[in-house]
């Protein structure tokens, strides 16, 4: 979908929707580490591309429409219209952003949202309970002494970011390299996680990751709370989803990229003596903003899924991260 907004060619085939969206089922059943909102971006890609073949429309409109199926999908599996848009626009290239679709993709991210709603699609309610003032300067909103460690945590954010995109590249590189033929990759690619799950002793890094069956698991979740976890879990989740994405399985890198910045935010938090669910809370949108370049998009994700009350939190971190991530982006 990106190749094709950047240089028209050979167009989105529309029975990638359909092949998306049954392969990634097939990796969620079988326990393979992936989300699914790259799923739902490709699917509205796919079915925005069908649009504009049978509309015939222009290469600059073919781009605008496969915009806006980003942010229909992006926006609606998450419930999160505003950041959807913006993801969209921001997403393509760094640094530079096309205001003249933002809102055609404003209007799509909105409307599918409300189509998912209409269906009666639950999303999942995250909550940040932590809340403090500056108690020495009345008329700042912030504490000096938790910003210092927001910047510290979004360094860290950025570095996490930049390992789980190194990691896929370089898994999916060097699988197309050295195994041949290309459907054993994904073969050894699910053995290798199965003999993860063996030597770990748990299956709380793989699937989802939102929730967890086990009460005392390790989950997205679970990272808001004060319950003790794995101060590695963050780790173990990143690289499993690394080889289930770069082995040839499909499905999205952003669930697995909120689980490893949620559960490296809680760890954080409680090396720094920090606020568990406001840190878990900018490691779910700072690691993501890093691996994908768009700390703008993910700074209005954090205020759609928490509020606003820590808005200047999430912006320090978001654009901490995106700066030592590098250009190293999933994308």
């Amino acid at each position: 979908i990106m190749e094709e907004i950047h240089e028209p060619g050979g167009g989105v085939p529309a029975r990638m929707a359909p092949l998306v969206l049954a392969t990634t089922i097939i990796t969620h059943l079988f326990g393979g580490s992936a989300g699914r909102e790259g799923t739902a971006v490709q699917i509205g890609g796919s079915m925005a591309h069908m649009l504009a073949r049978w509309m015939r429309l222009s290469a600059a409109d073919v781009r605008m429409i496969l915009m806006t199926g980003i942010a229909a999908g992006f926006g609606a599996v998450f419930g999160t219209p505003l950041t959807g848009a913006v993801f969209a626009l921001e997403v393509l290239a760094i640094g530079l952003i096309r205001y003249d679709a933002l809102v055609p993709c404003l209007i799509a991210a909105v409307f599918a949202d409300i189509v998912c709603a209409a269906w009666g699609i639950q999303h999942t309610h995250y909550q940040i309970l932590f809340d403090q003032r500056n108690i020495i300067f009345h008329f700042v909103h912030f504490d000096f002494l938790l910003l210092a460690k927001v910047i510290v945590c979004g360094i860290a954010f950025g570095l996490a970011s930049y390992l789980f995109s190194i990691c896929m590249h370089s898994i999916k590189a060097n699988a197309k390299k050295w195994i041949r033929p290309a459907w054993l990759i994904p073969v050894a690619g699910g053995l290798i996680v199965i003999g993860a799950c063996h030597l770990l002793g748990t299956r709380d890094y793989i699937g989802l990751g939102v929730t967890s069956p086990d009460p005392g698991g390790v989950s997205i979740v679970s990272a808001f709370s004060n319950t003790p976890i794995s101060s590695w879990g963050w780790l173990w989740k990143l690289l499993l989803t690394a080889i289930t994405l770069g082995m040839g399985f499909k499905g999205g890198e952003v669930t697995p990229l909120f689980f490893i910045g949620a559960t490296l935010g809680h760890t954080l938090a409680v090396l720094f003596g920090a606020p568990v669910d406001l840190f878990a809370g900018l490691g779910f949108i700072a690691v993501f903003a890093g691996a994908t370049n768009t700390p703008i998009a993910c700074t209005l994700m954090g205020v759609e899924l928490f509020g606003t009350s820590h808005v200047l939190y999430f912006a320090v971190a978001c654009f901490t991260a995106y700066y030592f991530s590098g250009h190293a982006g999933i994308y």
